[in-house]
């Protein structure tokens, strides 16, 4: 009589029902798991407080003002007057991207971002990559965009009271500094915030989306007296290729379209109003950005751009003469980062809350406030992680780094929307991105067009991170994923 403890014989039923490690790694999430699950965390829920407007404010409160604040004094020198393609290259590759960003969010809203769509199309591993990418998208860029903060903060103070915060305490080693206090302190600001609820987070960012959004139309108005045509006489001085690696490191700047997507298990009527604050809040930002380029090369000889994070600070000076001007539009910009590092860091504590749900990260993310119905001890953590590297990394390097973990994510983006369409056709969609997949396709050989663009250094820094990653998979997530856990009849179709 066989011992009914004793292992099944190879080719047995039982064995069957034992996926190996190829059909574990490959295991799909189904789209009607993922919904239901939605808001759903260890020991609470979050609350759908969010319509269109605050959707909408946060894609925009996620992008406008980091390329234009903090990244274009570093993209003009490597492209010159042509930075204005630059940003519509990159406009472009994001737009191919937010359809089918779009075209997702409306189908599966939900608080993972592309790390749930790969989820549910591609497969686990498949989606821990696009996870593992998405915590370098939004955890590096809240540590860039805190770094250029500092530098409005020394413009605004310079212009009130006359000193500034030493180079030591206001640089990270390698800038000529020792510690980055002001990055710190904003990153810390924005976890307040954070902390106290979605719709009051939501509230203050409207606000200060609005502030930047006065300081740029303010910097046109004043910055286009002092444009001179003979700036744009030698257009592209260092060839496409500068174009392109401008557009590689300008494409940091557009991250923040999907932050709404994050918010799918807090937002009221996600399946309508997702696609359309995507697509809206990526028009506003992508008009905004060519406008401003356009307005500073124009008042200001390429050449003479440097690598200070305040230059729209510096044209206001130089074009009217006095410092009031270049104060002002300091202390919008002081306000207007401060909602960048706010509104990404929100996006980034989503995403591990959704890794946490499905037990591919330590459950800690997932745990819900009963008072404040937000993820207090991830966005602790996280905060914290994000400050001490703004504290302490470059900006250049930082932007890099995001910019091709957001390439990488993107295009796993693109892949899915077709592999849905395909795997799925009967599900209802809010928004199709229209003449798929060609467009997908399209989507798809921009992101690694650009991700070429970028330096080996960035590609090694970014191999070095996804060897990372894969160990940490394999060592927490591949054994106490929730999914590869469940019975096999749980597999998506």
């Amino acid at each position: 009589m066989l011992d009914q403890g004793a292992p099944p014989h190879n080719g047995g039923p039982a064995a069957s029902k034992s996926p190996g490690t190829g059909a574990r790694l490959m295991r799909r999430k189904p789209v009607e798991h993922l919904v239901a699950e939605g808001g759903q965390g260890e020991g609470g829920s979050l609350r759908r407080s969010l319509g269109l407007w605050q959707l909408t404010m946060i894609s925009i409160g996620a992008t406008l003002g980091t390329g234009i604040f903090v990244v274009l004094g570093e993209a003009v020198p490597k492209a010159g007057p042509a930075v204005t393609l630059s940003f519509v290259i990159a406009g472009l590759t994001a737009l191919f991207s937010a359809l089918s960003y779009a075209e997702l969010a409306g189908t599966i809203p939900v608080s993972g971002s592309s790390y749930s769509y790969a989820y549910a199309t591609m497969g686990e591993l498949i989606a821990w990559v696009c996870g593992w990418c998405l915590m370098l998208e939004y955890g590096v860029s809240v540590a860039a965009v805190a770094v250029g903060w500092g530098e409005y903060l020394n413009e605004l103070l310079d212009g009130t009271i006359g000193v500034t915060i030493p180079a030591a305490l206001s640089a990270p080693p390698g800038d000529g500094g020792i510690f980055n206090l002001p990055a710190l302190i904003v990153v810390l600001l924005a976890m307040a915030f954070l902390m106290g609820g979605a719709r009051e987070s939501a509230r203050a960012n409207t606000v200060m989306v609005i502030v930047k959004i006065g300081a740029l139309v303010l910097f046109c108005a004043i910055g286009v007296q002092g444009f001179r045509s003979g700036n744009y006489e030698n257009f592209m001085p260092l060839g496409m290729a500068g174009v392109s690696a401008a557009g590689a490191t300008l494409f940091f700047s557009y991250i923040g379209f999907d932050a709404a997507s994050t918010a799918g298990e807090e937002a009221r009527n996600a399946q309508r109003d997702l696609p359309r604050a995507i697509l809206l809040s990526l028009a506003i930002i992508t008009a905004l950005y060519v406008l401003v380029a356009a307005v500073a090369v124009g008042a200001k000889p390429w050449q003479q751009f440097t690598d200070s994070e305040a230059s729209l600070a510096q044209i206001m000076s130089d074009v009217t003469g006095q410092t009031f001007w270049g104060t002002l539009l300091a202390f919008c910009a002081v306000i207007a980062i401060a909602s960048v590092v706010l509104t990404v860091l929100y996006g980034q504590t989503r995403i591990l809350f959704a890794m946490s749900r499905d037990g591919l990260v330590p459950k800690v993310f997932g745990r819900v406030s009963p008072k404040t119905g937000t993820p207090r001890t991830n966005t602790l953590i996280v905060s914290l992680f994000c400050g001490v590297l703004a504290a302490a990394i470059p900006l250049g390097q930082l932007a890099d780094a995001t910019s091709i973990g957001t390439l990488f994510a993107f295009a796993l983006v693109n892949v899915a929307v077709v592999v849905l369409r395909r795997s799925r056709p009967e599900m209802p969609r809010t928004f199709r991105v229209p003449l798929s997949p060609v467009l997908p396709a399209v989507g798809f050989a921009f992101c690694l067009w650009m991700m070429g663009s970028l330096s080996t250094v960035t590609w090694v820094v970014f191999g070095v991170w996804m060897a990372a990653g894969l160990v940490f998979y394999f060592l927490y997530g591949y054994r106490r994923s929730r999914l590869a856990a469940a019975p096999a009849p749980s597999e998506a179709k």
